[in-house]
């Protein structure tokens, strides 16, 4: 009686060991699968990638209007080079924003970015971006980084975005932090070779 109690113990605890593993497997492939689902569907704003230009220019004027804003604690000034461009689904716009650092001190930064209305996520694609890398500036700096992107033609047929006519491309930056949450301190070797450069 007692080895049938013992088989039975050790049966709940390899399951609850095996529920344990399961959930700590779930909890780290959560963002990453959030991360996948957001792209694909285009959920809250996520905009596609693509790797060229669209195939085919579409019939629909689309007016795209750009947003810039910085996260508390980034001193950056951050804004679009233009306020809109209105151009056909497929044909390829480039865009500018300029960030300058007004501070005494190097910063490092990154931009996240999502478009309004939400559902025309899935279908504006970024050929090229400064939101895809970390930027990087000296005290005093100003950059202009280009964004590369199309409509694409597609959201012609889409019966739910037929109303749709302005998409709003909006990025905001934080100041690059450490995994202590503190600012990530660019060292004055790193300032001059990249001066010399």
């Amino acid at each position: 009686m007692s080895s049938n109690l013992q088989t039975k113990n050790n049966r709940m605890a390899f399951v609850v060991v095996g529920v344990v593993a399961l959930m700590v497997g779930m909890s780290f492939a959560a963002v990453p699968l959030y991360d996948l689902f957001c792209r694909v569907t285009g959920y809250g704003g996520t905009t596609q990638v693509a790797e060229e230009e669209a195939d085919m220019i579409g019939t629909r004027e689309m007016t795209v209007r750009f947003n810039a804003s910085t996260s508390r604690g980034m001193p950056w000034d951050f804004k679009p080079v233009q306020v809109k461009m209105e151009l056909l689904t497929g044909q390829t716009g480039m865009a500018f924003f300029r960030a300058t650092n007004p501070t005494d001190e190097p910063i490092v930064g990154t931009a996240t970015f999502n478009v309004t209305p939400q559902k025309a996520g899935i279908y504006f694609n970024k050929i090229e971006c400064f939101c895809f890398t970390e930027q990087r500036l000296a005290p005093g700096q100003s950059i202009d980084m280009p964004v590369q992107f199309f409509v694409d033609p597609d959201i012609e047929e889409d019966r739910n975005l037929r109303e749709v006519k302005t998409i709003t491309l909006s990025y905001t930056f934080f100041r690059k932090e450490n995994d202590e949450g503190d600012p990530v301190r660019v060292s004055a070797v790193a300032d001059t070779a990249t001066e010399r450069e």
